[in-house]
């Protein structure tokens, strides 16, 4: 069992390092994101306009494929945090919510009514002291 440590000695120090960074990260940006939710963003059945929705269409391309990139490396860190340390589900949530596919918005709503989904976002909206999600629908 030794031996094998000492074969793989540099990948488990970088497995050590990614597990740190992905903890910390998740600590600090996943609660930033929760906390930016409009309150009434699950209220209504259509979703909100996106701030960019009337930028030239290069900008608007550009901004999307960010936030697409962004969404699917928030995914694939919550599944590495559901075994490493971090908020793994909140983070895949996150990232969830970045993409854009068809369907998403009712999978959201989905995600966000399960219970310890909408216990977890809405404890870290109190202590940002912000309003609640409303899930009227």
């Amino acid at each position: 069992m030794l031996n094998f440590f000492y074969l793989h000695e540099e990948a488990i120090l970088w497995l050590t390092a990614l597990s740190v960074v992905t903890f910390i990260g998740s600590l600090i940006i996943v609660p930033l994101l929760v906390i930016r939710i409009p309150s009434d963003y699950f209220a209504n059945d259509k979703r909100h306009q996106t701030p960019w929705a009337l930028h030239h269409p290069f900008v608007r391309g550009t901004l999307l494929f960010t936030k697409n990139l962004v969404g699917y490396v928030c995914i694939l860190a919550g599944i590495l945090m559901l075994v490493l340390p971090g908020q793994g589900l909140l983070t895949i949530f996150i990232g969830i919510m970045m993409l854009d596919f068809p369907g998403k918005f009712r999978l959201e709503k989905w995600l966000v009514t399960r219970r310890t989904v909408l216990k977890s976002i809405n404890w870290l909206r109190k202590r940002a002291k912000r309003t609640p999600l409303n899930l009227n629908f």
